[in-house]
């Protein structure tokens, strides 16, 4: 890390097929050992699953309003105070919401056993953009223990 200075957030080039820098960023973490076209044709595979299984043609719609029901507004983070650990309640960064998303979503698509990475991953954006699914699930239990460990939001600094 280092002491000089941040290190400047780099601007991601939209996608060529639905010009979006979200899509960009959810290929971006999707793409394993730079394997960018196998990691675009697993996205818009599952994008074109998505505007078969839902009414809504637009499968940039259905997946922005996924990545919102999943954003986390609060975590917990530990703090040493007096030689105790606490989980503290802390407010999470946009930029960091969106990742904690697209994050969540891609593992618990990978967690799904018994179909291909296509077809779990537009399960997943179907049922998040409705309000279930596993990473809703885990952003609410994010939220839970967020709201239990309030007492402690006092050691936020």
């Amino acid at each position: 890390m280092s002491r000089r200075r941040q290190a400047d957030r780099r601007k991601l080039a939209p996608d060529p097929q639905y010009n979006s820098e979200l899509v960009t960023k959810f290929i971006n973490m999707i793409m394993k050992c730079g394997k960018r076209s196998v990691a675009e044709r697993v996205v818009y595979g599952a994008f074109e699953k998505v505007v078969a299984k839902t009414e809504n043609k637009n499968a940039l719609e259905v997946f922005s309003k996924a990545v919102d029901n999943i954003r986390p507004k609060l975590e917990v983070r530990s703090r040493r105070v007096g030689g105790a650990n606490y989980q503290v309640p802390v407010e999470v960064s946009t930029d960091r919401q969106i990742t904690m998303a697209l994050r969540w979503m891609i593992d618990y698509s990978a967690g799904r056993k018994g179909r291909t990475m296509t077809d779990s991953l537009a399960e997943e954006i179907v049922a998040a953009s409705s309000g279930q699914g596993d990473a809703v699930k885990k952003r609410d239990d994010t939220h839970k223990m967020a709201q239990a460990n309030r007492a402690f939001a006092h050691y936020r600094w």
